[in-house]
């Protein structure tokens, strides 16, 4: 009736629970400075604003007096 014997596949069933908590702790023990989900930090955030701005000055797409207000602005 059945192909294989119900106990047949038994001793690998320890290799799910094992692959999930390795799973689990490779998410939890990421590194602190290792965002989830790609996510980026809200100081990363600010430091690429200040890029942003220095290249848009530097390809001349604003002036240094609106330059310096934006900079003022983000500190």
């Amino acid at each position: 009736m059945w192909p294989h014997r119900p106990l047949e596949w038994f001793p690998l069933m320890w290799i799910f629970p094992l692959l999930f908590l390795v799973v689990m702790l490779l998410i939890l023990f990421r590194g602190p400075g290792r965002p989830i989900c790609g996510r980026r930090r809200m100081r990363d955030r600010e430091e690429n604003a200040k890029e942003i701005l220095d290249r848009r000055y530097a390809r001349g797409e604003i002036g240094r007096e609106e330059y310096q207000r934006m900079k003022k602005d983000l500190e």
